[in-house]
């Protein structure tokens, strides 16, 4: 097997000391599952073991939940932002959410409501596709450097798309002001001083996806005994965090947050042990981790209970495309996007690295591991996931 060296840099967490959470736990995300169950078209997205994968790093199991395969979207964004526009529109209607549907609100016909937020992409699609399926409005911002198939995958839905020359956070503060002169109502997930219903909510629906993983695994008779959970601002990897650490012993789950290199405010915010923000570009093909400023509902509990954090280079990201989608032996095939395959890259990484069993010790891999990655996204950006794949851009050469 040939070996070469990418950039990943492991921070150990001298923080560590798991809680469990009041806000992100079993209670809460099956409350969203059961709403989301009720959605037309809605099945648990499939996990998928590569053991072929596993035997060749020399750990138990491998465990990829895909979630290209969410609505039809591609990726697994519209849990969130469904979940929390249901629960927005039920606190503004008086409604009882356990008895709110999609279909029964649209017939109403009411004044429609418009729903803003900032979006790498997928995030603003699951918004764009709640607020068409009730009949209401969105107004979707993005920032610089968007690609233009992600921009069609949110107009395809009816919603308008403003694509800032600002960076995801700033872009941020601008859809705040946007929102507030015009009456809108923002869904975005992350939270500030006097906004963190909505993003509690969005992290709560995130959790679907942890809920449904662990009953497959049940059906299995497995469970992780590591996590690897790709971070933008943290939302997800802290809503399912939180979720997974109440399901299971907290201190027998390692649960590692992987980042962009371009965009790391956790792993900065690890090292320093207080929450640090990232400016600039950002530049990354991730562009769903394109994110500087920590989710400050998300950083204590990763701060508390992840045991460690991955800053790694685009090439990292790359690599885990390629592998998922051109898989060893028997395993099943994955079509991952950046923001989805870059936990597998670091797996592979590793495997390659002329240093691999020391990172494997590092991040205690051993032949008893059972590791769970999520795939959140698939070919959200198909033009780059090709330039990716087969023409070898952020290949290990470059």
């Amino acid at each position: 097997m040939s070996s070469f060296e990418l950039k990943m840099v492991i921070e150990d967490n001298a923080a560590y000391a798991p809680e469990r959470s009041d806000l992100f736990n079993r209670r809460t995300a099956r409350a969203a599952r059961a709403f989301h169950s009720k959605l037309p078209g809605y099945r648990p997205t499939p996990l998928l073991s590569l053991p072929a994968l596993a035997a060749a790093l020399g750990v138990e199991q491998i465990l990829v939940k895909d979630e290209s395969q969410r609505f039809g979207l591609n990726a697994f964004k519209m849990l969130g932002g469904a979940w929390a526009i249901a629960r927005l529109l039920c606190k503004e209607t008086g409604s009882d959410i356990n008895e709110f549907s999609f279909a029964a609100f649209r017939q109403q016909q009411r004044v429609p409501m418009t729903f803003a937020t900032t979006t790498d992409g997928n995030h603003g699609r699951g918004v764009a596709w709640a607020a068409r399926q009730l009949g209401q409005h969105a107004v979707i911002y993005m920032p610089k450097g968007s690609s233009p198939a992600r921009v069609k995958h949110i107009t395809d839905l009816g919603a308008e798309c403003i694509v800032t020359q600002m960076n995801y956070d700033d872009t941020v503060r601008l859809t705040m002001r946007n929102a507030e002169k015009q009456g809108w109502k923002v869904v975005q997930d992350t939270a500030w001083e006097g906004y963190s219903e909505v993003p509690t909510w969005i992290m709560q629906g995130y959790a679907t996806l942890a809920d449904e993983a662990v009953e497959q695994m049940q059906a299995l008779g497995t469970s992780p005994t590591h996590v690897f959970l790709q971070a933008g601002v943290g939302a997800m990897a802290a809503g399912v965090l939180g979720y997974l650490c109440d399901v299971y012993e907290a201190a027998s789950l390692h649960a590692v947050v992987v980042e962009p290199d371009k965009a790391d405010c956790l792993f900065r915010s690890a090292k320093r042990g207080e929450m640090v923000n990232v400016g600039g570009e950002m530049n990354t093909i991730m562009a769903g981790l394109a994110c500087g400023e920590p989710n400050p509902l998300g950083w204590p509990l990763l701060r508390g209970c992840a045991r460690q954090f991955i800053s790694c280079e685009d090439r990292v990201a790359a690599l885990g495309m390629r592998v998922l989608g051109n898989p060893l032996g028997d395993d099943p095939r994955i079509i991952s996007g950046e923001s989805g395959a870059v936990s597998a890259g670091v797996l592979a990484a590793v495997l390659h690295h002329p240093q691999s069993q020391a990172l494997k010790e590092k991040l205690r891999l051993t032949p008893a591991s059972r590791v769970l990655l999520l795939s959140t996204e698939g070919d959200t950006d198909p033009q780059h996931y090709r330039e990716v794949v087969w023409e070898g851009k952020d290949g290990i050469t470059a």
